[in-house]
């Protein structure tokens, strides 16, 4: 079976991929429209908006919509990105139809009503309140806005409180006639699916949909900057990020295989220095973030209040140290586990719908996994070890700190170490 995409005249997309064998399947609607395209007086709209749409519509009561999917078994839910939002659900083959109307009826028909913003404004504010009281999440929001401070890329998905307070009826109107656009969505479906049955259904529901051009986020900017929060914890929370490649850029997947064996797994170099060897911390990791024009290689890590100045020394060696004697059997490693964690996704429905979705979103096309696995396979130890040494030469460097951070070096000192 392969993947099929159809494109209505108003350029609603709609992209399947059966599964043999499979009795489920993932059906869902991805947009075009995360939180990079926000405003600042709209930010944390968009998530505000994914929360607003199951509770009701002009069908459908809340409760109806959340029912009518549990009753035959499935699940419906959705997430804001910072540059999509995804409304999904995962039923079994005979309710793919239902599915679909459903997920239509919510994007399409929201009624916004005035009784049930204010509810779950304060089921949002209830949610951002939780993420400032975790550590370990709320660093993230801290390093991606001193990444890209004063622009819609840097800041909370959730957004800050008193921004959500004042969020109407009007405002959340105004943000989908802007950007829930047909040219801008998304239906894929994967598993248990028939692709031309899935357009007949979608034609009546999405091909009315006038068409308009997207209106397109502002470019990104990497900075350079330090984000310090004092506060009495267990522990100190330290993240970096330096500059690294969208995810058009042709060194996307070497970026991946090079957090993958700096600090991706068990076996990693960060996580076998920093934890096995020195017991430093608990969690440590390195990844590789993408989005269409910009992107960052980021180090977590969570240590004492005595052991921050090390953790950070060490971190800035290995990262020197990557660019130097990074081995075959390193990254030979890396493209296994990544190669393993992309097929091993595709045995579930409700990732492959969001691969497709995500992909088409991307290239206009959806490449085959033997693309990506060619692309992967790819990437050598030259490759790696000339992309860490342009890591090195960055000029731009974010830090974040939060907890008992006295002793934590500051980022002039670090950056200093990164260039000795």
């Amino acid at each position: 079976m392969s993947v099929e995409l159809t494109t209505l005249p108003n350029g609603f997309r709609i992209v399947t991929e059966p599964m043999p064998g499979v009795s489920s399947a993932a059906v869902g609607l991805w947009i075009e429209a995360g939180a990079r395209h926000e405003q600042e007086a709209q930010n944390g709209i968009a998530h505000f908006l994914e929360h607003m749409a199951f509770k009701g519509t002009a069908r459908r009561t809340a409760l109806q919509i959340a029912e009518e999917i549990e009753d035959v078994g499935g699940h419906i839910n959705a997430y804001t990105s910072r540059e999509m939002t995804a409304y999904y659900a995962r039923v079994l083959r005979p309710d793919v139809g239902l599915a679909l109307d459903v997920l239509a009826d919510i994007v399409l028909n929201p009624r916004f009503e005035p009784r049930e913003i204010e509810v779950e404004r304060g089921v949002i504010l209830q949610e951002i309140g939780q993420a400032l009281d975790t550590p370990d999440d709320i660093i993230f929001d801290w390093l991606q806005e001193t990444a890209y401070p004063s622009q819609p890329i840097g800041r909370s998905i959730l957004g800050p409180s008193a921004r959500v307070a004042g969020f109407g009826q009007q405002d959340l109107r105004a943000f989908v006639a802007d950007h829930y656009r047909p040219g801008q969505t998304i239906l894929s479906a994967a598993g248990a699916v028939d692709h031309d049955m899935l357009v007949r259904l979608a034609e009546p529901l999405f091909g009315h949909l006038a068409p308009s051009p997207a209106l397109l986020p502002a470019p990104a900017r990497f900075a350079n900057g330090e984000r310090r929060e004092t506060r009495m914890l267990e522990q100190a929370h330290f993240a970096l990020a330096i500059e690294g490649p969208s995810y058009r850029a042709p060194e996307f997947y070497t970026s991946q295989v090079y957090t993958g064996a700096l600090g991706g797994s068990m076996s990693s170099r960060l996580f076998q220095r920093l934890r096995e060897d020195r017991g430093l911390c608990y969690t440590v990791f390195a990844q590789s973030s993408a989005y269409c024009d910009t992107g960052a290689v980021t180090i977590y890590a969570g240590t004492g209040a005595e052991q921050i100045a090390e953790l950070a020394a060490l971190t800035i060696e290995e990262l020197k140290r990557s660019a130097e004697d990074m081995s075959e059997p390193e990254i030979a490693r890396a493209r296994a586990q990544m190669k393993a964690g992309l097929l091993m996704g595709l045995e579930s429905p409700a990732q492959r719908a969001e691969r497709l979705a995500k992909l088409l979103s991307i290239w206009g096309r959806v490449p085959d996994i033997s693309e990506a696995i060619a692309r992967i396979d790819a990437v050598d130890v030259a490759g790696v070890r000339h992309h860490a040494e342009g890591l090195l030469a960055q000029s731009g460097m974010a830090l974040a700190l939060y907890g008992p951070i006295e002793r934590a070096p500051r980022l002039a000192e670090l950056s200093e170490s990164l260039a000795a």
